[in-house]
């Protein structure tokens, strides 16, 4: 996620085959783990055809990306492609889009750790003189304060190594999950809808979110020892991140049916132990990803100083502790998790992984100029996106107004 399980790991030059299929999973394989058993339940056993259809799409966005940068070898980062392709004016969009990104899945990072802890702790409330503060929002106070060491260090090289824990507990979390499932009684009884057109705005959305690692796919590729083999990486880690999602999904469906929340450890029982496997691994999470993600966020406001105030160390550590104290009053005010990750999925990943790779390939190759059946294709994903990004933001909006 950039996400969010999904943190963008420090390239190293010289990456071999295994190290760079090992980073691009872990940039795939995210939060969308969570929701995913959720987005399977809101379209039905038939919208899986979407979830592969935006694999595909996903997978040859990535390789539309690496075709840009094999047009100039300058091109290093996402934000070189977009420059390379719009100017100075695409190099901001994209760095507004990555950036605000970032922002809301921190922000599901805090309402996604106060929503398990109020489901260990149903009775815990916070009491600050007459003020009382109950349910998930007082575990959202408590996570902020325990993340906001981590918020005051302005070098976290040291903590991008927590990124390489994603792959370990994302398949853990699948593993505990389907214990559950498997041992402790649940089974695997339930059959669900085979369609459910209503929810399959939402259920798009929450699809593309599980491949919303594209602004990882640069450095990767420039990370390798030998890159003409980056499409073999791209093919590898996208089966073994859709293997893992579609096992989620599937074996959760079949757990839960229609009854399936937006996070799927929401469902599990607290009191078995492989239950609280899963629960106390999707615990750490928040805690250890969310002072990386917001970095970036932090880093693109003070590249906006001046050089007065640039290095000034009390004013960085303050746009720190303000972006902290933002996004803690959003998760306060809007606590529903499955909403916001609908509409990151909806807006900024459609941008990031569909839109903008299509858009910076035909204009970097100037591929548009002639007819042919890639150009097809590529317009063909440019209006599935845009429709796909329509549909599913009128539909998250619509869900937070019925709050």
């Amino acid at each position: 996620m950039a996400d969010e399980l999904r943190t963008p790991l420090t390239a190293n030059r010289g990456s071999s085959l295994l190290k760079a299929c090992f980073n691009g999973t872990n940039a795939f394989l995210g939060i969308g783990l969570l929701t995913v058993p959720y987005a399977l339940s809101s379209g039905g056993w038939l919208s899986l055809v979407l979830f592969f259809l935006i694999a595909a799409i996903s997978f040859y966005t990535g390789l539309l990306l690496i075709r840009c940068m094999d047009v100039d070898p300058s091109i290093k980062s996402y934000l070189d492609i977009a420059e390379r392709a719009f100017g100075t004016k695409g190099r901001i969009i994209v760095s507004v889009i990555m950036n605000s990104e970032l922002y809301l899945v921190a922000t599901g990072l805090l309402i996604l750790e106060g929503d398990n802890l109020h489901k260990l702790f149903p009775k815990f409330m916070v009491k600050i003189g007459t003020l009382a503060v109950e349910g998930s929002q007082s575990f959202i106070i408590i996570t902020a304060l325990v993340i906001l060491p981590s918020m005051l260090l302005t070098d976290l090289s040291i903590l991008s190594y927590v990124s390489a824990t994603g792959v370990f507990s994302c398949l853990l979390i699948l593993g505990s999950t389907t214990c559950v499932g498997a041992i402790n009684g649940v089974g695997f009884h339930a059959k669900g809808a085979l369609l459910n057109v209503v929810g399959i705005p939402t259920a798009i959305s929450l699809y593309i979110v599980c491949f919303a690692g594209h602004p990882v796919i640069p450095t990767i590729y420039i990370s390798m020892r030998r890159p003409y083999q980056f499409s073999k990486v791209l093919l590898i880690s996208f089966i073994l991140t859709i293997m893992t999602y579609l096992s989620m999904a599937i074996v959760c469906y079949l757990m839960y049916g229609d009854g399936v929340e937006s996070q799927i450890t929401l469902n599990l029982p607290t009191k078995d132990i492989s239950a609280q496997v899963a629960v106390y691994t999707t615990l750490l999470i928040p805690v250890t990803r969310y002072a990386l993600m917001m970095t970036p966020v932090a880093n693109g406001i003070e590249s906006g100083l001046s050089q007065n105030y640039k290095n000034w160390r009390p004013l960085r550590l303050l746009i720190r502790v303000a972006l902290l104290f933002s996004t803690v009053l959003v998760a306060y005010v809007f606590p529903y998790y499955e909403s916001l990750m609908a509409i990151v999925g909806s807006i900024f990943v459609v941008l990031g992984s569909f839109l903008l790779p299509c858009l910076c390939y035909l204009k970097i190759t100037e591929s548009y100029r002639n007819w042919s059946y890639k150009l097809m294709g590529t317009v063909g994903i440019i209006v599935f996106g845009s429709l796909a990004g329509i549909l599913g933001t009128y539909s998250s909006i619509a869900e937070l107004v019925a709050y």
